[in-house]
């Protein structure tokens, strides 16, 4: 600063008074100062500043690299911030980089909430955390936890892919699970609750997956092995049912004339590979709130934790057609 002053001819008080935007300096010389500013490639320490008044003003985001889904949000999420003052830090978990480092790692930059995207922590590490900082879990139910939580109504939406499938003709759908990840119970429950409301309870199969290309990959396999293939899977997440599209492909079965398969998220590479038909969760509307709640519990910290659910919506597209020659089960 002082650099800037010398170079613009004016003090080092009054280059401060220009950069917070106070009132002092006449518009020429306030051009003088930036244009000072800019020969010399000085930008002004917003994080020291906003350190010294006691805050940092940004959102710690947790994700996982590999999931499209997470890319979705995080790009949700950086206007929704910018709009209420505060910047983002992201920090990726990985599989040799648990979610503990990833977010002790934006707690030491000094984040003052956090957004943890489809965490697999243990809920009661996830209370202890939320006893520490403001924290947002997006894409997963933690009843009786102290954290907010975004997410989608799964039942809702794996009811809509079924009650799809099923008037379309489809009887026999296997339904490819996410192992462990989040939401995966849920989705797993609703797929048997709608194939019973729909009298198919003797069609039930469920395969054990994960939200991965190798998940979808091996339970392709897995299908091709048994003989007879359904006539429909219901993936766990996008990622999986293009997994499986690539591997039914490869072994000459038509995606959709002899198997319709159907994925959840919608995220950006559905449409970019396959044209999938996919259960669509609103990334825009799930950051917003996100950011939304987080802010919400740092302006009041005694608020009780709440619990934002938003609407899925069936996308039909190119991977699900009726049963090829009327055939309903295998």
């Amino acid at each position: 600063m002082a650099d800037v002053a010398a170079r613009a001819g004016v003090s080092r008080a009054l280059v401060s008074l220009v950069f917070r935007g106070r009132p002092g300096a006449s518009a020429a010389t306030r051009e003088r100062v930036f244009s000072a500013a800019d020969d010399l490639g000085y930008r002004p320490d917003t994080a020291a500043r906003l350190l010294a008044r006691g805050r940092s003003r940004t959102l710690g985001v947790m994700l996982t690299v590999h999931q499209p889904f997470h890319a979705d949000l995080v790009e949700a999420i950086y206007p929704a911030a910018e709009q209420v003052g505060y910047e983002v830090l992201l920090s990726a978990s990985a599989p040799v980089r648990d979610e503990t480092k990833a977010v002790e790692a934006l707690l030491s930059h000094r984040c003052e909430g956090l957004i943890l995207l489809g965490s697999q922590a243990d809920a009661r590490w996830l209370d202890e955390l939320g006893r520490r900082t403001a924290t947002t879990v997006v894409g997963r139910r933690l009843p009786g936890t102290h954290v907010d939580s975004v997410h989608t109504a799964d039942a809702l939406g794996i009811r809509q892919a079924v009650d799809h499938l099923v008037e379309l003709g489809h009887r026999a759908i296997t339904h490819i699970d996410g192992g462990q990840a989040p939401a995966a119970a849920d989705r797993r429950r609703a797929y048997r609750a709608a194939m019973r409301a729909h009298d198919l309870a003797e069609h039930v199969d469920v395969l054990r997956g994960n939200h991965t290309e190798d998940a979808g990959i091996e339970a392709g396999h897995t299908l091709l092995t048994r003989g007879a293939l359904p006539t429909a899977v219901l993936a766990g997440n996008d990622r999986c049912a293009i997994g499986l599209i690539g591997t039914f492909l490869r072994a000459g079965v038509d995606v959709p004339g002899e198997v319709s398969v159907v994925g959840y998220d919608d995220s950006h590479i559905s449409h970019l590979v396959h044209d999938l038909t996919t259960v669509s969760q609103d990334a825009l509307r799930m950051g917003e709130h996100a950011v939304r709640s987080v802010v919400r519990r740092l302006d009041d910290d005694s608020l009780d934790p709440e619990e934002i659910v938003l609407e899925p919506k069936l996308v039909v597209r190119n991977t699900s057609a009726p049963p090829r020659d009327g055939r309903t089960a295998p």
